[in-house]
């Protein structure tokens, strides 16, 4: 952990557009541990601003399934791009870009010290890496496919995408209705797996990066024991009141992970607080891994990795 802390401030003294980036698996602490580095640079003289880098933290009404971060946990630090759309409206990799690089622009003009902090892989990627995304569409196209969809609720397009694009695929539910028909979109405009749609172009900021991670066994009890505690916090009357503006199943921001399983179990008027909690913890212990996958072999990132003990330190992961 000091030698990261070391590390940044050499890298601070000799950069002139730094951006700090600080990302890892869900449930890892990314949170807690930016808010207080960034503390730490207030006090020693640096105006650091975090800027989110979680695409469902986007979304206004969506807390407590997020586990977005209130008021008195910011701790004073300014944050940015929080609560910033509609449920309703989709988001794209090209929006967060030119959204989360206007910020960055902006705060590295006013002298501040900007910090990126996030675990949805492809919006990191497409600031840290300089990703390109695609985002040519066309309407008759994306109609044709929603309707092929519409027929059996997705199951015959997801198929076709795993078959085409099984990377893609797997990180997609067939009940994600807009990203099964994007991603269908893509390989049909041009000619190219979703998941090949990663052409980089050099960032244009000095990039330093902190991993944050747990234990892999100490991860999946905390991924269950936040679960828990969303439940007990209210996240079944979050989404209760989500119905009850009039978003739904075809609401992009509702087909979000343990949403959804929560809108359908309310929908089918019989719920089991237990099976809930059980399917959103396997889905997230799930996407953890692929967040860890992601991110492995990539010796950019300086790991800071908590033990059993909850002790930082500089251990190798297991990527298991």
């Amino acid at each position: 952990m000091e030698n990261v802390k070391t590390a940044l401030h050499s890298y601070l003294e000799h950069v002139k557009k730094p951006l700090i980036v600080v990302l890892g698996p869900t449930a890892s602490g990314k949170t807690s541990f930016s808010v207080e580095l960034a503390k730490e640079l207030q006090q020693e003289g640096g105006k650091p601003e975090i800027i989110n880098g979680d695409s469902r933290q986007l979304y206004r009404y969506f807390d407590i399934g997020t586990a977005k971060i209130t008021q008195e946990e910011m701790k004073g630090i300014p944050h940015h791009l929080f609560s910033v759309l509609d449920p309703a409206e989709p988001v794209s990799i090209a929006w967060y870009q030119k959204e989360a690089m206007k910020l960055i622009d902006e705060i590295l003009a006013r002298g501040g010290l900007p910090v990126l902090v996030g675990g949805s892989m492809l919006y990191i990627a497409s600031i840290i890496d300089g990703l390109v995304p695609v985002d040519r569409s066309d309407p008759d196209l994306r109609k044709k496919l929603e309707e092929e969809y519409d027929r059996d609720e997705g199951h015959t397009q997801w198929n076709r995408l795993q078959e085409m694009d099984p990377e893609s695929a797997e990180n997609i539910p067939h009940e994600n209705k807009v990203y099964v028909v994007r991603a269908l979109e893509i390989i049909e405009l041009t000619g190219k797996k979703k998941s090949q749609q990663r052409d980089r172009t050099t960032p244009p900021y000095d990039i330093f990066i902190i991993g944050i991670d747990q234990d892999r066994e100490v991860l999946k009890k905390r991924i269950i024991e936040r679960t828990k505690k969303m439940f007990e916090q209210g996240w079944m009357d979050e989404v209760k009141s989500l119905m009850e503006r009039g978003y739904d199943e075809t609401t992009p921001a509702m087909q979000s992970h343990g949403y959804r399983e929560i809108m359908e179990a309310i929908q089918s008027g019989s719920i089991d607080h237990d099976a809930l909690i059980d399917v959103i913890s396997k889905n997230s212990i799930a996407y953890a891994k692929r967040q860890r996958t992601w991110w492995k072999g990539d010796e950019r990132i300086r790991w800071v990795v908590f033990s059993r003990s909850g002790e930082p330190g500089l251990a190798a992961r297991s990527d298991s």
